[in-house]
């Protein structure tokens, strides 16, 4: 009796964080958008925890066949492994944004940790990219209003959005999760999709087969896809000046 009361606590209390730190809709959400207002039927694509291959060129490979450009959120430490695919990213003409260095839980416990991560991975942009992201995602969405003002300090705009599968880590097939996806999409949605796991690489091929599924099946009901600082009419990277956004 005791362990099941224990459990139910447990649960209880995870299900309380996640919906007042993760969940996109969650009470603390207000300065991190997930999505834009608007009557538009526009959407942004965003990507998650890469570069990582083959998985990352081959969604870019689709997207450039569709002309379809999305925001890419790297981490750090993958960025390292594959400088010449985050490049590719930016050259395409798809946005990248700044996903933490190590995509690990711990450093948002430790006071100053994150930070120095954001930076680090900032500076990695910097010299890949030639150019320095304006644009940011915490690892879970998790924000903590000290994170997000510490991102804001930075010059950088936090992005949230909604998994596009919330067991995408797990990877159901991809007409499952592009079914989920496109039922989930409005007009102004910001769908997250990964073509990595966390800061490590991993088999994607079951997203790269969603991604192919969502895009044309909103190409299909008429969607245009837009970067989020198109959508959300903010800058892209440091220096640069807003987008106008939508109405």
């Amino acid at each position: 009796m005791i362990f099941a009361v224990a459990a139910l606590l447990v649960v209880a209390f995870g299900g309380a964080a996640y919906w007042l730190l993760m969940a996109p809709f969650g009470p603390t959400a207000r300065n991190y958008p997930h999505r834009a207002r608007t009557d538009e039927r526009v959407v942004a694509l965003t990507f998650d925890d890469g570069p990582n291959e083959p998985y990352t060129s081959q969604i870019l490979d689709f997207l450039g066949n569709r002309g379809v450009k999305a925001t890419f959120f790297h981490v750090g430490h993958c960025v390292e492994r594959h400088p010449e695919v985050a490049r590719r990213v930016a050259d395409e003409g798809h946005v990248v944004g700044n996903h933490s260095l190590s995509h690990r839980f711990g450093t948002y416990l430790r006071p100053g940790a994150y930070a120095d991560e954001v930076e680090r991975t900032q500076q990695i942009l910097t010299r890949v990219l030639g150019r320095t992201p304006a644009l940011a995602r915490t690892p879970w969405l998790w924000r903590h209003p000290s994170l997000l003002r510490m991102l804001r300090s930075q010059g950088m705009q936090p992005v949230a959005g909604e998994f596009g599968h919330a067991l995408e880590v797990f990877q159901p097939s991809g007409v499952r999760m592009a079914r989920r996806a496109v039922a989930k999409t409005r007009p102004g949605s910001i769908l997250i999709f990964h073509d990595g796991f966390d800061g490590h690489g991993g088999d994607r091929g079951a997203t790269v087969d969603a991604v192919r599924a969502t895009v044309d099946g909103l190409l299909s009901r008429g969607y245009k896809f837009v970067t989020v600082d198109e959508l959300l009419g903010v800058s892209a990277y440091q220096g640069l000046a807003a987008t106008a956004g939508r109405k």
